[in-house]
């Protein structure tokens, strides 16, 4: 169970030349440890940039990562260790498969570390099941699958390798609504049962509403807000500043608030809005 965190770090591109440009400025987070944490922010807010620095395939222009209170960088020879404990997850990460069966491809990562046998087999299947693989299906060649399993094949090959730290950079693109519970429900249940750290990127406000326990707003390069749902979600105004929107469930209850139908916004989940307008019908019943 580790912890990761930034201390003001800042990233610019380009220095020095007409193209210069700060990713990230003055960026400090504490993501926690044993904890979903939501990321969110308009296109060119600084998302991907952060989630490069954390798995040590970027670095800070200034300020430190930090994974278990030590700087991933103090040792620069040995920062493989470091994309071990910190699995990263790109944006349509399938484009990257290789090898001539899923196994092979889930396996490769765990190879890597050192992993052999039946713990090999175990972290492959495992992952597999997770991610919503049957064994039939590690058999086949990866470009044999749909789209769908070919991402749900490229995610499990980084959570077999059981990292503390799993971050996911808009894992459900283009994906419809039982694909994207199918994969981000299985990684759930896989980071419960570890006590792992997971990151979600996403432009989707009712994914992160939905999963997460923490957000962090980002607006060009900065953290605009960071807070817990229900803190991030009654703050319209806010997140409206960094061009993102609410969730539909919320937005409902911002006009029924508005028709003084409710007496709060902090309804960021459809489960819980269900409960809300449940209790609301049976207070107008009894009134």
């Amino acid at each position: 169970m580790s912890a990761i965190e930034v201390k003001n770090v800042t990233v610019v591109y380009g220095s020095g030349t007409p193209f210069e440009k700060k990713a990230l400025d003055n960026v400090s987070i504490d993501f926690g440890s044993d904890r979903v944490v939501g990321i969110i922010g308009h296109t060119g807010s600084g998302k991907s940039t952060l989630a490069m620095l954390l798995n040590g395939l970027g670095k800070p222009t200034e300020g430190t990562v930090l994974l278990d209170g030590e700087d991933i960088w103090a040792r620069p020879k040995e920062i493989s260790k470091v994309r071990f404990k910190v699995g990263l997850v790109f944006q349509y990460p399938e484009y990257q498969l290789f090898e001539d069966s899923v196994y092979k491809d889930i396996a490769f990562g765990p190879k890597n570390m050192g992993m052999e046998g039946e713990a090999l087999d175990k972290a492959v299947r495992d992952a597999a099941s997770f991610c919503g693989l049957d064994d039939e299906t590690l058999e086949k060649s990866p470009f044999e699958l749909s789209g769908g399993q070919r991402r749900r094949t490229a995610i499990a090959g980084v959570a077999a390798m059981s990292p503390s730290v799993l971050v996911l950079d808009e894992p459900a693109a283009g994906l419809d609504p039982a694909g994207r519970e199918e994969i981000i429900g299985g990684l759930l249940e896989m980071r419960k049962r570890q006590g792992s750290t997971m990151l979600i990127i996403s432009h989707s406000m009712e994914d992160i509403a939905k999963y997460s326990d923490y957000i962090v707003v980002l607006d060009k390069g900065r953290v605009h807000m960071q807070g817990k749902p229900e803190e991030i979600f009654k703050d319209a105004e806010r997140l409206f500043e960094a061009s993102l929107d609410l969730p539909q469930v919320t937005k409902l209850f911002v006009e029924l608030c508005k028709r003084a139908l409710a007496e709060n916004t902090d309804v960021y989940t459809v489960e819980y809005g269900i409960k809300k307008l449940t209790a609301m019908l049976e207070a107008r019943k009894k009134s």
